[in-house]
């Protein structure tokens, strides 16, 4: 686990009057603070927060009674978490089997160019969001691509950077 969950300095509580907290406390609540809920917990504060802050991990773990390895070491290994703050418009590229055959590479390749992205990564106007997924179970819509959670089947390259600085207002 990286150092800088246990670091205090680096963590800020967050403020008792944060109606988010009390949101992510009521989830906790609801579960009635059993470890085994701590996915559906996570759900709920990313739903609120839009990702996982560290000081959110951190209020779980100890809400939970669960060591803060634990909560982090959940939080990374699901792919639908995120410890970072998404774009305001979110683009997931399959690079699964069957996409990849079909150019997914390409289509990653030329958002990520056209926006200075890297996959992971969010333009530094918080406008636009890169991922990469290993599958999205889309395989016979061979290359697909999510954006903003709706997805995109049989698309290409330019079809994509259409739909992007559609949905942006900044062409790529």
């Amino acid at each position: 686990m990286p150092t800088t969950l246990n670091r205090a300095s680096q963590i800020k509580e967050a403020p008792a009057t944060d109606p988010r907290m009390a949101k992510v406390l009521q989830a906790i609540k609801l579960y009635q603070r059993r470890p085994d809920a701590l996915i559906q917990i996570l759900h709920t504060a990313q739903g609120i927060f839009g990702y996982l802050p560290l000081n959110v991990l951190q209020f779980v773990a100890r809400e939970l009674r669960v060591p803060p390895a634990q909560v982090y070491g959940v939080a990374t290994f699901y792919h639908f978490f995120s410890l970072k703050p998404k774009g305001e418009h979110q683009v997931v590229v399959c690079t699964g089997t069957a996409c990849y055959v079909k150019g997914a590479q390409k289509i990653l390749d030329a958002i990520a160019a056209g926006y200075g992205l890297k996959p992971g990564s969010t333009t530094p106007d918080g406008k636009l969001g890169l991922e990469q997924a290993r599958c999205i179970g889309a395989c016979g819509l061979a290359p697909a691509v999510v954006i903003d959670e709706e997805m995109q089947p049989k698309v290409d390259a330019a079809k994509v950077g259409a739909m992007v600085a559609g949905k942006t207002g900044v062409a790529s």
